[in-house]
């Protein structure tokens, strides 16, 4: 808080008292995404993957159509604004998967110590990984 000085005049004029600090309300925190959920969604994302519609949009990003995206993700989500956040989310989803391999090679590099093994590590682990979607669909 501010500190408060006691003024007989003037606009702050009488006894100054320190103002209570409240609680925020429940009804404020609807919509704060913990850090449970945000695992849990992460997880969900992962397993289940992107649909059809997403998958289009984030391959015009990928060939550097972001308004065209944008116009697709529009029509298709009916909101401007929506459209506007979806495609920053399956951007995000798009450079987070371009950066995925680095960081794994990076790990099993530090983990095996040979740059080679670790390359061949990580396309092992990728193969199973495609294997494992595949048999879920």
């Amino acid at each position: 808080m501010v500190a408060v000085e006691a003024l007989a005049v003037g606009l702050g004029a009488g006894y100054k008292v320190t103002k209570n600090e409240r609680k925020q309300r429940q009804n404020r925190k609807k919509g704060r995404l913990s850090k449970r959920n945000k695992i849990v969604r992460e997880l969900v994302r992962e397993v289940t993957g992107m649909a059809p519609y997403e998958r289009r949009a984030m391959e015009l990003l990928r060939i550097s159509k972001d308004k065209k995206a944008l116009k697709f993700l529009k029509k298709r989500i009916g909101s401007h604004v929506r459209a506007k956040r979806k495609r920053d989310e399956v951007q995000a989803i798009r450079d987070w998967e371009k950066n995925k391999d680095k960081k794994a090679l990076k790990f099993l590099k530090k983990r095996i110590g040979s740059h080679v093994r670790a390359k061949r590590k990580r396309d092992e682990v990728q193969a199973i990984l495609t294997n494992m979607r595949k048999h879920h669909k």
